[in-house]
């Protein structure tokens, strides 16, 4: 998969999420026993530690935001880093997955 590929699905994520309000965010996901804002956080730190590995430099922990709202900007912010780092192509078809994962669980 290519950069472009990680981009259509990182838009299809948030064009479903995007307009969700906080008890959207609390609800449970899906598949699984953890809540939808868990699920996506854990989905941009899983995506900023390929960004770190990519760069070659060391992983950090995405801060939970205040507000949960914010998800979609932090995941728009670290797929860029991933794509900007341009790592081999199967750490972009991963990453594809994954997003791809994520949005089917919510």
């Amino acid at each position: 998969m290519s950069a472009a590929d990680l981009t259509r699905a990182r838009d299809l994520l948030i064009n479903q999420v995007g307009h969700w309000q906080q008890p959207r965010w609390a609800a449970p996901a899906a598949s699984g026993d953890v809540s939808r804002v868990d699920l996506v956080h854990r989905l941009v730190q899983e995506i900023a530690n390929l960004a770190a590995d990519a760069e070659g430099g060391p992983r950090r922990a995405v801060p939970r935001a205040e507000n949960d709202l914010s998800l979609p900007d932090q995941l728009r912010v670290v797929v860029a880093d991933l794509v900007a780092a341009e790592p081999p192509a199967e750490v972009l078809t991963h990453a594809t997955e994954t997003l791809n994962v994520t949005r089917r669980a919510l």
